[in-house]
């Protein structure tokens, strides 16, 4: 099993794919992605396929990651230092948005 990286999914993206012509772009693709996740999960709040679609969605995003010279782990610890030290307002849905 290949352990995968932002670098090594942005390699097969532009060699599948070609070269992707802004982040923006990328980010479009990621929202696309986004809408198969909800659509699934609108069908079945449990469905499998619900994972697959959350792991399009990463490898859609590591193109980001990796043109912008990050790694996957660095970027996610580095957002996880900055939430855990942010107040957060809780919606009673198990969610919440920093004030």
């Amino acid at each position: 099993m290949i352990n995968e990286t932002s670098q090594s999914i942005s390699q097969w993206a532009n060699e599948t794919f070609g070269p992707v012509k802004s982040n923006y772009h990328i980010a479009v693709r990621a929202n696309l992605e986004m809408a198969e996740l909800l659509k699934e999960l609108a069908l079945d709040d449990s469905a499998y396929n619900a994972l697959e679609e959350i792991a399009d969605i990463v490898i859609v995003l590591a193109r980001i990651v990796d043109r912008e010279g990050g790694t996957l782990q660095s970027i996610i610890n580095d957002k996880m230092v900055i939430n855990r030290a942010r107040k957060w307002k809780l919606d009673g849905s198990g969610q919440g948005y920093h004030v």
